[in-house]
Parts: structure tokens; C-alpha cells; sequence
């Protein structure tokens, strides 16, 4: 598609940075990581610099790709249910693509209450789970303050500044609704904006979300194009991924 070239020269360009950065300071422990190899769970566990989070987890859905390096990489995405602001979290699991998919240990809509220490990191997104300690409440995500997810390009632009070799930007976005332009293709579009936020949408998405109206959606936002993960509606919880 015509979309491909330009995909090809953001890869290009988010991987020359981060060999860039990486030559400037081999021992940072995020480049480390990103271009050779992580450290392991107890030493993440260990480490003082780790930023530690107790609170109420939901899942807010998962991305499972194949890499070139013959591995499946499981995402799942966590959002935190009582920080002011939007947090995310990520945890990541990697296995054989022989191997078949795995059932992951959540599922989407899940929420619990646990003890997350993140890698640490320029923006803290991967985390591992230290002590889960039982369930959360049902119910919908909390009123962040205002205009938390009022600008979602804002929040990508931040994202960029702090970890421009990074792809994919947890984002909410505000009172929208998915529409399709001429050639099918689905966007999201944003409730009452003045400016005409609108935002592609990777892939295909359900019939039933056209035109329903959605009060917040969590998606992962890489510069050209959305992937959904979930929504809250008027008719509950929609999982999106």
C-alpha cells in the first residue's frame, strides 16, 4: 500500500536515534535493553531506581506481533484506576512462534489490585507484576483531571520527546465516535471539537461501534495510525482489541 514506504522510513528513522543514543551512552540501562539484552525479573526487582506502583490495575487489552527474530511478542496493557492523570503499564512476554499462541495470564477487562515495578526508563511503560493482592472493583474508568485526555496528540508529542525510538503511545482519547470514509476505511473522530480531530484506525473494526458514541477510548497511537484496545459507552465496556 502507499502507506508502506512511509512506515518503512519511521522504522528506519526511530532506529537510527536509537543506535544514536545508544553510541553516545552504551551503559544506559533502557538502551541496553532495547538493543541487546534486559535485565532479569529479580534484578528489576532489586534495583533502587525502580519506579513502584500499588493501586487497582484493568486490562485494557493486548497486541501480539511476530518479530524477525523468530519470537511472539504478548503485550498487555494496563491502566491504573486510581491515579489522577492517565498511567499505563505494560507487561511484555516473549516465546516461540513454533510454539503456538499462549493464553496470557489476563484477559481483557480484567481488573485487580497489585504492586507493579516498572524498568527503568525515560517514560516507564514495562512493568512486571511484584505481588498481585486480589481483585478490584468493577465499574467504569475514573474522571482523570481536567483535560487529561482533553489533547491526545499532546500526550504523543510528550511521549516523543522523552523516547523518540519508541513506537507505540498509550493515548485516551475524549468523547469520540468511529466513522468510515468513501474507501471504507475507519476513523476516529472526536465529539464537539472545534479543531476536527479525526484519527485512522488500523485494520477493520465491528459494524455495531459505527456511530456509537464513546466516552473515553484507550488506544496505542504510533504517529499514523490507532489500535484500539477498549471504550466506555453508554452501554458499558467495549472490548476493542
Amino acid at each position: 500500500s502507499e502507506e508502506r514506504p512511509d512506515a518503512a522510513i519511521r522504522e528506519l528513522g526511530k532506529l537510527v536515534l536509537l543506535a544514536k543514543a545508544w553510541r553516545a551512552a552504551p551503559d544506559d540501562a533502557e538502551l541496553k535493553r532495547l538493543v541487546s539484552t534486559s535485565e532479569t525479573r529479580d534484578q528489576i526487582l532489586a534495583n533502587p531506581d525502580a519506579v513502584k506502583v500499588e493501586s487497582d490495575w484493568e486490562v485494557l487489552g493486548e497486541k501480539i506481533e511476530a518479530r524477525r527474530d523468530g519470537l511472539v511478542s504478548h503485550a498487555t496493557w494496563l491502566l491504573d484506576l486510581k491515579s489522577p492523570i492517565p498511567r499505563f503499564a505494560v507487561l511484555l512476554d516473549f516465546f516461540p512462534a513454533s510454539a503456538g499462541r499462549r493464553s496470557g495470564a489476563f484477559a481483557p477487562g480484567d481488573r485487580f489490585k497489585a504492586r507493579l515495578v516498572f524498568y527503568p526508563s525515560r517514560i516507564p511503560l514495562r512493568a512486571l507484576v511484584a505481588e498481585r493482592l486480589g481483585d478490584a472493583s468493577p465499574g467504569n474508568w475514573p474522571d482523570f483531571a481536567p483535560n487529561a485526555a482533553g489533547d491526545p496528540l499532546a500526550a504523543y508529542a510528550a511521549f516523543q520527546d522523552g523516547a523518540p525510538w519508541l513506537s507505540d503511545c498509550p493515548i485516551l482519547l475524549p468523547a469520540g465516535a468511529i466513522a468510515l470514509d468513501e474507501k471504507d476505511g475507519a476513523w476516529w473522530q472526536a465529539a464537539n471539537d472545534s479543531h476536527g480531530i479525526a484519527l485512522p484506525v488500523a485494520g477493520s473494526v465491528n459494524q455495531t461501534l459505527l456511530g456509537l458514541d464513546l466516552t473515553v477510548t484507550a488506544a496505542l497511537w504510533n504517529g499514523a495510525r490507532l489500535e484500539l484496545l477498549a471504550s466506555q459507552s453508554s452501554i458499558g465496556r467495549l472490548d476493542l482489541s
